[in-house]
Formats: structure tokens, C-alpha cells, sequence
């Protein structure tokens, strides 16, 4: 679900809440370390957020948000700030070429770079959480 988050609307943010859950609670942050991202640098995406990325000449960069059932990759173009809002049954991420890691969901994808260890730091406690919180798979009873 692509949505403008640029401003502070009810029905978006109970939108947002619903499929990915409430923002972790500050001592929840303090556990796992963090929930943000680094900034990513963004190489190439699906054709819906391209045509958003392309309307202003800055560099693409965009930022992971965690929350307890899914993940909110947030980018900016010209004034307004979107959101990609991910589950974690949806969420599909690839580590592809070099330095390169995409994120999925349904039709929509970013592909960022991940050239620091940081960001691969990040990425690792990013699928580390989603395996430990996914609901039992009948292959594992």
C-alpha cells in the first residue's frame, strides 16, 4: 500500500496502524536496539514509485521504519513524503548484486544500496525479527 504520509490524517494513520501494527513503545526501541534504518540510497524501483521519484533532481534515498507485524519504507519527492507499508506476510527481500538488497511487496519494489555495515547490520536485524514474530507455518509441526 503506497500512501502520501505528508500530513497528519486520521484515517491514514489508522490505515497504517492496522496493517503493520502500533509504533514499538520506547522501552520495546531500547530492546531491539533501534527500529529505524540508515539512509538508503535508492537505485531502482517499481514503475508507480519511480514516476513519484523522478518529479524533483535530488538524490533517492528513502529510510526503513520497523513495527511489530510489518515494516514502513518512508521517501520524499518535492514536498510531500510517501510510505510503502509492508506486513511481514508480504514483505519478500533479496540480497541481489553486490551491495544491492530489494525490498518486495506484491507489485512493489526498491532496490537499495547497502554498502555499509550498517545497513547490512540493519537488514540482518530486520529479517531476524521477522522470523522470530511470523506465525507457525504447517511445515514446521
Amino acid at each position: 500500500m503506497l500512501l502520501n504520509v505528508s500530513y497528519n490524517d486520521k484515517k491514514i494513520t489508522s490505515k497504517i496502524d492496522e496493517e503493520v501494527g502500533k509504533p514499538f513503545t520506547i522501552k520495546e526501541r531500547l530492546k531491539l536496539s533501534g527500529i529505524g534504518s540508515p539512509k538508503l540510497f535508492i537505485k531502482e524501483t517499481s514503475v508507480e514509485i519511480h514516476n513519484l521519484l523522478i518529479l524533483d533532481n535530488n538524490r533517492n534515498s528513502c529510510n526503513i521504519e520497523m513495527r511489530p507485524k510489518g515494516i514502513i519504507v518512508r521517501f520524499r519527492s518535492l514536498l510531500e513524503t510517501y510510505a510503502l507499508v509492508i506486513p511481514y506476510y508480504k514483505l519478500t527481500i533479496y540480497k541481489g548484486d553486490f551491495a544491492i538488497y530489494s525490498i518486495y511487496r506484491d507489485h512493489y519494489f526498491i532496490k537499495v544500496l547497502s554498502d555499509t555495515k550498517a545497513i547490512q547490520k540493519y537488514f540482518r536485524k530486520l529479517l531476524d525479527y521477522k522470523a522470530d514474530n511470523a506465525p507457525t507455518s504447517i511445515e514446521d509441526l
